[in-house]
């Protein structure tokens, strides 16, 4: 009496195979949320804030801790913020400093960022006043 075995000499990768599409198609869903823009940033050295507003011609502009802007000791809405910077981007051509105060919040600063870059100005530097 011999039995008669049937022997196993196929793997199914059927299984495998769903596992690699299910997880294919799902980078390829989330792959594009992953391109996000940042800011290119150079962080410069130590430099005094009085040095730079007298050497260059920068605009300066200051966010209070209550999250307002003031040019020349003058306050400026948002609104008005961008032709504010266009406006005098001509006489000052350098950029643009911002003058954070402590207590100024990080979406302030990041808002006026967005309008100077908007007016066309190209070199923003950012301070603590």
């Amino acid at each position: 009496m011999s039995k008669s075995r049937k022997t196993f000499n196929e793997i199914n990768i059927t299984p495998l195979t769903d596992i690699f599409l299910v997880l294919l198609i799902i980078m390829m869903v989330i792959a594009p949320l992953l391109d996000q823009q940042g800011l290119n940033l150079s962080v410069p050295n130590n430099v005094e804030v009085q040095d730079v507003k007298q050497e260059n011609k920068l605009i300066s502009v200051t966010v209070s801790n209550d999250d307002k802007y003031y040019i020349d000791n003058q306050e400026i809405t948002d609104s008005q913020l961008e032709d504010a910077i266009k406006q005098r981007s001509k006489e000052f051509p350098e950029g643009v400093l911002i003058l954070a105060q402590p207590d100024a919040s990080h979406g302030a600063v990041v808002k006026l960022m967005d309008k100077a870059r908007n007016a066309g100005v190209t070199n923003i530097s950012v301070a603590e006043s």
